[in-house]
């Protein structure tokens, strides 16, 4: 049976475990090799990782092993805090994130 997988921070277990998925915890020093253990499973085909781990491995490195990985790589937005950025701020990281520069928005 073909697998989603949750990779996530210990603060959002049980969270997706209770819905029927297989989630793995880390810490932002171990997104790396758990993504590895993950990607390495044949019957993983999606596998999402949670925003907040990022800063442990360099985006090139996120980007490859995506790439040479037949399944669907996801990445989960870290969820809304309270102070955190508004919605336009978060739309220019992602936009800044996937064309290289920022650009601005205007209404």
């Amino acid at each position: 049976m073909k697998k989603i997988v949750f990779i996530t921070p210990g603060d959002a277990r049980p969270g997706f475990a209770l819905a029927g998925f297989q989630q793995h915890t880390t810490t932002v020093a171990g997104v790396e090799e758990a993504l590895r253990s993950v990607l390495a499973d044949p019957e993983t085909r999606v596998a999402v990782v949670d925003e907040r781990l990022l800063p442990g491995m360099s985006e090139e490195r996120f980007k490859e092993m995506g790439a040479r990985w037949p399944g669907v790589l996801v990445v989960l937005p870290a969820p809304e805090q309270k102070g955190a950025e508004s919605e336009e701020d978060y739309a220019l990281r992602i936009i800044r994130k996937a064309i290289g520069y920022h650009v601005r928005l205007q209404r």
